[in-house]
């Protein structure tokens, strides 16, 4: 790529095909659209369903009866025998070193083609004993390849596709390979990653898909998360906004004699926070545009008082509110909690 061009938008690797990668030929093409992936940002964001730590996986000699682990090892053979009733089993003997551990698999006759000898395979199962020998019975199977690295990355892989790791990684490791000289823009300005100790998006999407350490992995997630969620947010924002605009609502009168009965009458003086609220409510309730707010606070704190001045502040208008609750028994305790909070309180009948 000329130097000089700036880091790649998340739409620009929108507009990049998975076809221009090198290895996607035809077939590959089509079985990566199947898995909806269409685009180098499909691919990109395809992250790992999980990670492999080959400092810490268990080898095949340690192994315990009753004991979950994953190991990594080679098929050294595959065979499938008819059982009863057209049933059939598959059985695979992988390997790492000295020692040996068999799969079984009932139906799956297709395992004979997939789990040929020489391949490497990473298995995750529960481990047991036949005939003395190690076992697992239909465990889950990932062909990872020749990879070497330190943490392999574990792609969600469809036999029905014909995608697998050892494929996604090949065309993953190409995909960054073109990225990494312009790197990837990043929205998010330097002061918030600081702030929060995220790394930047180019070490979150690279280091999600070929980490050096466990701890690449959780500061690429963390990150990863972070922009999940922002996106959220935003669209959020974003929807609100529109809502605002197409929408017409009630100016309401905050100041009236009801509101202030009714805080005359409390046994109590609002605190701070009550007043900043309430006052809050009131700035939007005086707007033509429909309010949307949250109103956050712990157990006792008086959100049921300060939802109560916002509904006067409509009925002395001359409009009506509505208090509502997910469940019945919340609406039976709101309705005598404030029955009791207006007490007397009235308003002349229209």
């Amino acid at each position: 790529m000329p130097e000089g061009d700036p880091p790649l938008t998340l739409r620009d690797l929108d507009q990049i095909p998975v076809s221009r990668l090198r290895g996607v030929g035809d077939k590959k093409d089509a079985a990566l659209a199947g898995s909806e992936i269409r685009t180098v940002l499909d691919l990109l964001t395809r992250y790992p369903r999980r990670h492999l730590d080959r400092t810490r996986e268990a080898s095949i000699g340690d192994l315990q009866p009753g004991e979950e682990a994953t190991v990594v090892g080679e098929v050294r053979s595959s065979r499938t025998r008819q059982l009863r009733g057209r049933r059939t089993l598959t059985e695979v003997v992988i390997g790492d070193g000295g020692h040996q551990l068999r799969l079984t698999f009932f139906n799956q006759r297709w395992r004979e083609k997939q789990l040929t000898s020489g391949m490497s395979v990473l298995v995750h199962g529960k481990c047991d004993t036949f005939q003395g020998q190690r076992q697992m019975t239909g465990p889950i199977v990932d062909l990872v390849g020749d990879q070497t690295g330190r943490i392999i990355a574990v792609y969600p892989q469809s036999e029905k596709s014909g995608l697998l790791t050892k494929d996604l990684t090949r065309f993953v490791e190409e995909a960054i390979a073109r990225c990494r000289p312009r790197g990837l823009d990043d929205p998010v300005p330097d002061g918030v990653l600081d702030r929060f100790d995220f790394v930047d998006r180019a070490a979150a999407v690279f280091g999600i898909h070929q980490p050096e350490s466990m701890a690449e992995v959780a500061e690429a997630r963390r990150r990863l998360v972070f922009d999940e969620l922002l996106r959220v947010q935003l669209e959020l924002v974003r929807r609100k906004r529109r809502i605002e605009r197409e929408t017409t609502g009630i100016a309401h009168e905050i100041a009236g004699e009801l509101t202030d009965r009714f805080l005359a009458r409390l046994p109590f003086p609002l605190t701070g926070a009550q007043q900043r609220a309430i006052g809050e409510i009131g700035a939007d309730l005086e707007l033509t545009r429909p309010m949307h707010r949250l109103l956050q606070g712990d157990v006792g704190s008086g959100k049921t008082l300060v939802a109560v001045h916002a509904l006067l502040t409509a009925v002395q208008g001359g409009y009506q509110g509505a208090l509502m609750a997910p469940t019945e028994v919340l609406a039976e305790q709101h309705h005598a909690g404030v029955t009791v909070m207006l007490g007397d309180l009235s308003v002349p009948d229209p």
